[in-house]
């Protein structure tokens, strides 16, 4: 079987939307690339890290149509050719019009489509954005690790990671690790329902 990994550039306020520029997802989100400033090569290498290689990409149908525009058109290195060698699974019901491949079909209900993916032999699939469909998987409880790379910073608005429709749950710290540009990378297992005291 499978793990999900859930992989998100987050700011302290909990915002994701736009980090690698302004023009993202077409919304001209005016802090867009908001990670740039702090991005260094040991910062790199730990998220390709993080990724693993031979991973698969599953992925929100704005995010890969995002990405697709982009990825293809850059060749070398390792987080890259990761990525554009990645099977795809996409929620979306449009799957004709996926052109960025290789792409794996998760049907019409994608959620179905994602037990069967995950039930499978194979590398660990990786969500990368696509903030709606990680609070679906996170309530369904097909997630099992989240990794944020949390940068120090305060957007005040824009898309934020958690939603409202994600029912209370514990993560456990598996490790950390704090780089000088101020990026701190969390990796937690997704370990059950909230307990209260």
């Amino acid at each position: 079987m499978r793990k999900i990994r859930i992989l998100e550039q987050i700011s302290l306020d909990g915002v994701i939307q736009a980090p690698g520029g302004r023009g993202e997802g077409g919304d001209h989100y005016p802090h867009g690339g908001w990670t740039a400033p702090y991005r260094s090569p040991a910062g790199a290498a730990a998220l390709v890290e993080a990724q693993g290689t031979g991973c698969g990409l599953l992925l929100g149908r704005r995010t890969y149509d995002l990405w697709a525009g982009f990825w293809p058109k850059v060749k070398g290195g390792p987080f890259a050719d990761g990525l554009n060698a990645a099977r795809k699974y996409v929620a979306t019901h449009r799957p004709e019009s996926l052109g960025w491949g290789p792409v794996g079909d998760l049907g019409t209900d994608v959620m179905t489509g994602v037990r069967r993916v995950k039930s499978t032999d194979g590398p660990d699939l990786i969500v990368w954005g696509s903030s709606t469909l990680t609070s679906v998987l996170l309530d369904q409880g097909l997630a099992d690790e989240v990794v944020l790379a949390v940068y120090p910073v305060l957007l005040g608005r824009g898309k934020r990671f958690f939603s409202d429709s994600v029912g209370p749950r514990e993560l456990a710290l598996v490790s950390t690790q704090a780089f000088p540009s101020g990026i701190i990378l969390n990796t937690y297992k997704v370990a059950g329902l909230l307990k209260t005291g």
